[in-house]
């Protein structure tokens, strides 16, 4: 295991540039490569709309789920080894997620996101609560991920497993304030011994679109877990279940009863 550890080159995304920058006292500390389709809004909600929130989900039920992770689905029934699902039991996106997403719509990156699912995820560092690497379905969920993050700060550790290398640039000194300088890179990493820690703070908006949604994996690793956190997150239909999609009718059906948002936890 040490070994594989050694071989990991730590990098910091900084949302204000869209950079990641490699970790202080690393190897590739001052290196950077531009990281592009990650979208942080910070204090997408209140404190006092977190409490509220979280209060309504505690009403509910809580499913055990895997890796320690409690969670609350609001969606149809899916099994994406076969490509099949359910609306049977699916009333809607809860209530309380209606302001949610007319606030989501008032951002240029979601004005037009219509989420058709909303997973509740509740981690507790006594559960050593975790999720492994991993890519969302690109069969049933669209092209926009959507988490908002409540009661904790945490990282997301984005790693990719492609053959290759990264190229980097030195990062001007001002870092990340000052980015005209950057020279030409001079530098490379290989692609899988890289992993690029996203921050979250408390009460903000992720966006995962393009590469950083359909190339890189994400994870929540068990260390980055302090305090209870809970994450909703939001998913759009795939092109096959939009307007001149193969599916299109079923797709208009899901949306129907998610936007009604009268939902129960499946």
């Amino acid at each position: 295991m040490g070994r594989v550890a050694e071989k990991t080159h730590r990098f910091i995304y900084y949302s204000d540039t869209g950079w990641a920058v490699g970790a202080e006292e690393s190897d590739f500390e001052g290196w950077a490569f531009p990281f592009p389709g990650v979208t942080l809004i910070e204090d997408f909600v209140t404190r006092e709309e977190e409490a509220e929130m979280v209060q309504l989900m505690d009403r509910e039920p809580w499913k055990l789920s895997q890796s320690g992770r409690r969670k609350q689905d609001y969606g149809p029934k899916v099994n994406f080894r076969k490509q099949k699902l359910k609306t049977a039991g699916f009333q809607g996106l809860p209530s309380f997620s209606r302001e949610i997403v007319r606030r989501m719509g008032l951002y240029p990156i979601l004005e037009d996101f219509r989420p058709v699912e909303q997973c509740n995820l509740d981690y507790c560092p006594e559960r050593g609560s975790a999720i492994d690497p991993h890519l969302d379905d690109t069969w049933l969920w669209g092209e926009r991920l959507v988490s908002l993050n409540l009661l904790s700060p945490t990282v997301l550790s984005m790693s990719r497993e492609a053959p290759g290398s990264l190229l980097l640039c030195l990062a001007p000194s001002g870092f990340p304030e000052a980015l005209e300088g950057v020279m030409a890179p001079s530098r490379s990493v290989l692609c899988q011994e890289v992993e690029v820690a996203v921050p979250l703070p408390r009460c903000s908006l992720l966006v995962l679109t393009g590469a950083a949604r359909h190339q890189w994996k994400h994870a929540i690793h068990r260390r980055h877990v302090e305090a209870r956190r809970v994450c909703a997150t939001f998913r759009e239909l795939s092109a096959e279940f939009c307007p001149g999609g193969r599916q299109q009718e079923l797709g208009q059906e899901l949306l129907q009863i998610s936007l009604s948002f009268q939902g129960r936890p499946m």
